[in-house]
């Protein structure tokens, strides 16, 4: 069988090794292509999705869910960054500080906040300066033994999981012995001391202070003198291994703003302030009738929550302060009721009965949120709600007498840290001839605020964890919140100063 062949083809030598060149030459340019590109920088990436990504924990002193909105120290100094970049706020919260700096160092958030300095952390993470340096102490229970420094802790202290504090222990106090709480926060830590199943922890110091009026029992037995958390904003290394320090320097920039600016001294003010005026005793007290008397009232609380869009829990704790939850409560001037309204309030709210807790706490409701109504518009929440308070109890024209005495020193008249200073003046001679509506004891107002906020703070806690619940669910007022002013219609009676 005889086989045909074709003959073959041959492309001439020179242009076939063109071609393969070519060919070759577009493989290397695509995969240069694929090889150079680099994901966009941090800043890149807020300015083409508008979002600022921010990883935090959720914790009194970072970032929770309020009755209002959003609220938490770090949360309210990245919200002001993210208003200097123009993006939308993303909070992602994370289960401890520790999966912050993995969302950080993973790229899920372009910043983690609420989270300290310490060397093994620098190796996964970019941190800013230290913004914020907080004492550590170490932390007991009342009418147990006290220990007095670090030897006297062995087999009493239960740390977190934090392994840079447990390393620092190791180096410089080898023979302690200590545990550490797996799945469980600094907070539940010593919450567990408050119920005698932890005999002692270190705790940051302001996180203490808030704590001790959740928890009357715990103590400071001293402060770690070679320790303190360095707080910072962590970023990913990827920026700075690329050499691009865009958000980086902003992020710098904008906390420098912060302390030069006073606004941590404000924040310190609005989240810290009024944790250690209540005191040991009062916040024990308070404790003690929440669960002798609150549940009586309970329900007028929530019915006015619910006609108004309050949050009871905010005028329970102003009944507290009133009244100590006494319907029948009287001053020698003649104030009565749940609410202490004075006779003439009580008249022009149309109170009939002072003494009739339903129709006090209505009363007292509706003259505070007019209270509210009046106040200058410039005036934004929370602080609102403080002007307010301080209004109820001393008279609006004096709190207006004391924006006009801030307006005179050249200090912003609408924000309740200057305020607080301020309030003290009205009744000091010298500015008498400023005071329009005479002088008055502006440190009581203040120290009546301050116990408002601090009250309304541990009802707020309590009630998160159900300990003050009913048969009923904790209804936290309705849409329009703690802070609306939703009510014009109130404004029509309003008192005349």
């Amino acid at each position: 069988m005889s086989v045909t062949q074709r003959p073959v083809s041959r492309m001439p030598v020179a242009p076939r090794i063109a071609r393969a060149c070519a060919l070759g030459l577009l493989l290397l340019v695509v995969a240069g292509l694929a090889t150079c590109q680099r994901r966009p920088g941090a800043l890149a990436q807020i300015r083409a999705t508008g979002e600022l990504r921010v990883a935090t924990v959720n914790a009194v002193d970072t970032y929770y869910a309020g009755p209002e909105r959003a609220r938490g120290y770090e949360y309210d100094l990245v919200r002001g960054f993210a208003d200097t970049l123009g993006a939308r706020l993303k909070i992602i919260t994370v289960a401890d500080r520790e999966a912050v700096l993995a969302a950080v160092a993973s790229n899920r958030a372009q910043l983690g906040v609420g989270v300290a300095i310490n060397k093994p952390r620098r190796r996964r993470v970019r941190f800013t300066p230290a913004y914020k340096t907080i004492p550590l102490a170490v932390v007991y229970k009342r009418y147990t033994p006290r220990p007095h420094d670090l030897a006297d802790l062995s087999g009493r202290l239960t740390l977190t999981h934090d392994t840079a504090m447990a390393d620092w222990l190791r180096r410089v106090q080898p023979n302690l012995a200590f545990k550490q709480a797996a799945g469980t926060d600094i907070e539940g830590v010593m919450a567990q001391i408050a119920t005698g199943h932890v005999r002692t922890t270190v705790a940051p110091a302001n996180l203490v202070a808030l704590n001790q009026r959740y928890h009357p029992s715990l103590r400071v037995a001293f402060e770690l003198e070679a320790r303190e958390r360095h707080l910072a904003w962590a970023l990913s290394p990827a920026d700075r291994a690329a050499g691009r320090d865009a958000l980086y320097n902003k992020t710098i920039a904008y906390l420098h703003t912060a302390r030069t600016s006073n606004l941590l001294t404000r924040l310190d003010e609005r989240y810290y302030g009024h944790a250690s005026r209540l005191g040991f005793i009062g916040g024990a007290e308070f404790a003690r009738q929440v669960k002798a008397r609150l549940a009586r009232w309970r329900p007028y609380f929530k019915r006015a929550a619910r006609d108004y869009g309050i949050d009871w829990r905010l005028l329970a704790a102003i009944a507290y302060q009133e009244s100590r939850w006494d319907p029948s409560a009287r001053s020698p001037t003649d104030v009565r009721g749940m609410m202490m309204l004075t006779e003439s309030t009580a008249a022009r709210m149309d109170i009939v009965d002072r003494r009739n807790p339903q129709q006090s706490i209505d009363g007292g409701t509706r003259y505070l949120l007019q209270l509210m109504e009046r106040l200058p518009e410039a005036i934004e929440r929370p602080d609102r709600v403080w002007y307010a308070l301080a209004a109820y109890n001393l008279g609006l024209g004096h709190v207006l007498d004391a924006r006009r005495l801030l307006s005179g020193a050249g200090r912003n008249p609408d924000i309740w840290f200057n305020m607080a200073d301020a309030l003290p003046d009205l009744d000091d001679a010298r500015y008498a001839r400023s005071l329009r509506y005479g002088l008055a004891n502006g440190d009581i107002a203040l120290a009546y605020v301050s116990n408002i906020r601090a009250y309304y703070d541990i009802l707020r806690w309590m009630s998160d964890r159900r300990e003050v619940a009913d048969d009923d669910k904790l209804a936290v007022a309705p849409a329009r919140g703690l802070y609306d002013t939703a009510r014009p219609d109130l404004a029509a009676a309003a008192p005349v100063f």
